[in-house]
């Protein structure tokens, strides 16, 4: 069942729990409190304490080895070799990933980097006969307002890729990565074998979710932060590994808001 505006706007605003720039913002506040109250021992232990909790999150969250690490250990889970077999009967799927709204300096809707990238490697996989059809899915994501849905834009991107209007799925109700794979069922019944196509973070959350719906999953990950599992590349390690990294910290936040949504998922029984 998907949620109502409100619940789904709610759903959207817990989610910013899991986010490290609000522990930074949450912390930062506390210490600001601390530091406004007056003088007393207590208040200036929990200031001392705050602000070691702040530069320690600081230093792992902005960490290139952490980042390695922890986004690896997902990127790591569904390697590609190689292009997919050919599915005679198969669907490639390929998830939406943002819209861009318009203004004053953008003129039109557009496409997030990530979307523009995933209709990119469906519309590859497609072209190099791997499925005969493709099934963009994607809605209307927006808690005010409304708009196109990402799957009309991505289809409308696809034929500029050549992609052949009458091949082309939409799915144009989904908000979730759940509501991706459960609406997705609906619209392709039986035909189970599907070659999904997400972002390599994203394809553990979405590789479970759609073979819970029933689904013989075949995942073409596309978008790679990291170049080697975990375990590797060590031994190339320079002094830039260890100095903070804006680059690093947007991964990692990635990487933290993929885990707790699969944790949520679990708990929610839809894993």
């Amino acid at each position: 069942m998907e949620p109502t505006p409100f619940f789904f706007g709610l759903y959207k605003l817990v989610k910013y729990g899991v986010y490290p720039l609000t522990w930074i913002v949450g912390l930062s506040g506390l210490i600001l409190l601390f530091a406004w109250l007056p003088f007393s021992p207590t208040r200036q232990r929990w200031l001392r304490l705050s602000t070691l909790a702040l530069s320690t999150l600081l230093l792992i969250l902005t960490s290139p080895l952490v980042a390695h690490v922890l986004v690896a250990a997902l990127e790591g889970q569904h390697l590609p070799s190689g292009l997919p077999e050919p599915v005679a009967n198969g669907t490639i799927v390929v998830l939406g990933a943002g819209l861009l709204d318009p203004g004053s300096l953008r003129p039109t809707v557009e496409l997030t980097e990530r979307s523009i990238r995933q209709t990119v490697c469906g519309a590859d996989l497609y072209h190099r006969g791997s499925a005969p059809s493709l099934l963009i899915t994607g809605g209307d994501a927006r808690v005010v307002g409304s708009g196109p849905t990402e799957a009309a834009v991505m289809k409308e991107f696809a034929g500029r890729l050549g992609v052949p209007a009458a091949s082309i799925i939409t799915e144009n109700r989904a908000r979730t990565t759940y509501e991706n794979a459960a609406n997705t069922k609906a619209l392709l019944g039986d035909r189970t074998s599907i070659i999904l196509v997400a972002s390599a973070t994203h394809m553990p959350r979405a590789v479970a979710l759609f073979r819970a719906q029933g689904f013989d999953v075949r995942p073409s990950p596309c978008g790679f932060h990291e170049r080697n599992r975990g375990t590797e590349g060590w031994g190339a390690i320079s002094i830039f590994d260890v100095l903070p990294a804006t680059w690093a910290f947007r991964t990692i936040s990635e990487a933290i808001e993929e885990l707790a949504c699969i944790a949520v998922y679990r708990l929610a029984g839809k894993l």
